[in-house]
């Protein structure tokens, strides 16, 4: 990914789709869209002196809290594409930052909104909005590119989960700041996912991330089927580390 070029309060990066963010139809994966979301975060965040540098001389860290991403069109392997990302501020105990995928000719592939919060190093504990304001505030109105936040999810009422199986987790989970990357867990939700199912086409991907998980732990994988849903969850010690709705 080349660094971002940045256009009013929002930031881009052009990208080729690369063969290793796409599964067996050629087309981008959710966990490939993730992947290119994060890093663009990191970038922009940097820009507006509130990335990963800045924060982690005081210990601590931005940690991904919830996100939707909505799959408008596929994107395919070496297709052109362009993202766009920005920060939109405080909602309530969280930081949005949204995200658009557009094509060369400036169409809709995928939009995102996640929701943040910064974490400390050291204790692990969250960081009160209030000690960060001085760094966070946006200057006027933003766009939207999914007008509401990412929900805190759910499971439906009345539906029972099912044990799918177990992940312990691994060296190629880890991230730098020593827990679990974000985007492994929507990898370890479509792993287990039926494989008569799992290769139709993504709509959209709800994921909550409940509780960090390190290297080493044993992660009970739970699933259910709601109509065109499936919601799959991650507990550890019988306490939810993640919870995912995939709609295909």
């Amino acid at each position: 990914m080349k660094p971002v070029s940045r256009d009013g309060y929002k930031f881009r990066t052009d990208i080729c789709i690369p063969c290793y963010q796409t599964g067996r139809d050629t087309a981008l994966t959710p966990a490939g869209f993730m992947d290119m979301a994060q890093e663009i975060a990191y970038w922009a965040a940097e820009e507006l002196g509130f990335g990963y540098t800045t924060l982690h001389v005081h210990h601590t860290a931005w940690v991904l809290s919830r996100m939707h991403v909505h799959f408008e069109k596929n994107a395919f392997w070496r297709d052109f594409v362009h993202l766009f990302t920005w920060h939109k501020g405080a909602g309530g105990l969280f930081y949005l930052r949204d995200f658009d995928m557009q094509g060369e000719n400036g169409e809709h592939l995928v939009t995102a909104t996640s929701s943040w919060v910064v974490m400390n190093e050291e204790t692990r504990r969250l960081v009160r909005p209030e000690e960060m304001e001085h760094l966070l505030k946006v200057d006027g109105p933003v766009d939207d590119a999914i007008a509401e936040p990412a929900p805190k999810l759910q499971i439906p009422i009345g539906m029972e989960m099912e044990p799918a199986g177990t992940h312990i987790v691994s060296y190629s989970d880890i991230d730098l700041i020593g827990h679990t990357n974000n985007v492994r867990y929507i990898v370890w939700a479509m792993d287990h996912i039926p494989q008569d199912e799992v290769f139709a086409p993504v709509k959209d991907v709800y994921i909550n991330f409940n509780k960090e998980t390190t290297l080493g732990q044993t992660i009970e994988i739970f699933r259910v089927k709601a109509d065109n849903s499936w919601w799959v969850e991650g507990r550890s010690e019988g306490k939810s580390c993640f919870t995912a709705k995939i709609v295909f």
